[in-house]
């Protein structure tokens, strides 16, 4: 699914339908976006050589806010909080907001939008 992001970066393949409607939100309240702007490292072997990294799905450059959509299967979300977690430990200063299945969920029904039928 595409959409466009208000930052200018033109049409914008996301992962996952819930990334797009969430992205519409976004767009219609005219908040600045970008897709998956950059990955933060987690891990390394002993050469120095990233083994692990994490990327969040968005981030509002207006906010210096990231934005992590965890709408997965609750057996998948011990793991990506596992690398939250680190994430925090390592960059102390990096603003993340995450929203959980729950969260996307209320989000969408007050918007009058129905949840992706597939949530990642």
């Amino acid at each position: 699914m595409k959409a466009s992001s208000t930052s200018g970066a033109g049409p914008v393949r996301f992962a996952h339908r819930s990334e797009a409607e969430f992205a519409r939100i976004l767009d219609f309240y005219g908040i600045r976006w970008e897709y998956e702007p950059r990955s933060f490292p987690l891990r390394w072997d002993d050469r120095g050589r990233i083994t692990e990294s994490f990327n969040p799905d968005f981030y509002l450059p207006d906010l210096d806010l990231y934005i992590e959509l965890t709408t997965l299967k609750q057996s998948l979300v011990t793991e990506k909080n596992r690398k939250i977690r680190r994430l925090r430990e390592l960059y102390p200063d990096v603003h993340l907001k995450i929203f959980y299945g729950r969260d996307y969920r209320q989000l969408l029904l007050k918007y009058g939008l129905r949840p992706a039928a597939t949530a990642r």
